[in-house]
């Protein structure tokens, strides 16, 4: 039986997003994703699929999800508010919900984004190797777009497994920095050295004009050596880009391909979900590191992805023996196996 969650209600923006889709930047082909991969692995690790496996991310509020079919597991990761048919439930630990049931997944308490994945993933169709909704060029996800009411999202599998579910604790991840790392480059010498110093000591307010594709930063204006304009080239992840406004813009997931702006410096990969994380009105500062030591941090982030599901343990409560799981065990007093 092929089983759906209905979005009874859409968050403001909520997207299926994986790994990304990689290798097709030199197509014009934006490469989108998961703009906080540490909380995308989290969920997909609760639910037990893959790390790059396709999960929701949703931004200041999740959706409403009511379950066709099933049973499903679901795990959210972020620090939500969520409810099961209107009675609380818990964010970071799976949670196997039934046929008719609606999990709702509030506000986030903290940052700006969450993500909660399905076990065994959605059954859509990738596009040039990916399932990763990139809502500008409409390519991916449920039908290139953000999730909407009425929505039905397919999974893959028909049934969730009957087994115990997991928790993770929060506090167990990684600290982020209130400083947002550097690498200065390609082009910090389209800057004068007034400008760099601006750049690095100075503090910047996130704007309003904050999306995945990227953050427009307010701050002192970081001056230019020659002009602001150059040839053409390739955006990576975390590109600072400095138009003549002098106010710098941070280019994420949803970048585009190829920019004209001169770039000052690139956000290492671990911190680039750390800025993605801050809401309009939050302030911040960046920090330059060397080439090396931003590797060696790469290094480390890998690693913490990596080892996600040995920081799982098992859930109590209501998540682990909820009524269908008691009534599936043997209750009758005495000995009924002979080890015990």
């Amino acid at each position: 039986m092929t089983s759906h969650l209905r979005v009874a209600a859409a968050g403001p923006s909520s997207t299926v997003q994986d790994r990304g889709r990689v290798g097709y930047q030199r197509y014009g082909v934006s490469v989108a994703g998961a703009v906080d991969p540490l909380l995308h692995a989290a969920a997909n690790a609760l639910v037990g699929n893959p790390a790059g496996e396709g999960a929701v991310e949703f931004t200041m509020a999740g959706d409403s999800l009511t379950v066709e079919g099933g049973p499903v597991r679901v795990a959210v990761a972020g620090d939500a508010v969520l409810t099961i048919d209107d009675e609380p439930a818990p964010a970071w630990t799976s949670l196997r919900l039934r046929d008719g049931q609606t999990l709702r997944i509030g506000a986030l308490r903290a940052g700006t984004r969450g993500c909660w994945a399905v076990e065994g993933g959605f059954a859509l169709a990738p596009v040039l190797g990916s399932v990763a909704t990139h809502v500008r060029t409409g390519l991916g996800g449920l039908n290139g777009g953000a999730l909407r009411s009425g929505d039905r999202l397919p999974l893959r599998l028909g049934a969730a497994a009957d087994r115990g579910e997991l928790t993770l604790d929060p506090s167990l991840l990684p600290t982020r920095g209130a400083d947002i790392r550097v690498v200065l480059g390609p082009q910090d010498d389209a800057f004068t050295p007034a400008g760099v110093a601006a750049f690095l000591e100075e503090t910047f307010t996130v704007s309003h004009e904050a999306d995945r594709m990227g953050y427009r930063l307010n701050g002192p204006a970081i001056e230019h050596a020659r002009g602001f304009n150059i040839t053409s080239d390739g955006i990576p992840l975390g590109a600072v880009q400095v138009p003549g406004t002098g106010q710098p813009i941070v280019l994420l997931a949803d970048r585009q391909t190829t920019g004209g702006y001169p770039k000052i410096a690139c956000v290492i990969g671990p911190d680039v979900a750390v800025l993605a994380q801050k809401r309009p009105g939050e302030r911040l500062r960046f920090r330059a590191v060397v080439t090396a030591e931003a590797q060696a941090l790469h290094a480390r982030h890998r690693d913490v992805l990596a080892g996600l599901p040995g920081l799982l343990r098992p859930a109590g409560g209501f998540a682990l023996y909820g009524s269908e799981r008691l009534l599936g065990f043997n209750l009758i007093g005495g000995m009924v196996t002979g080890w015990e």
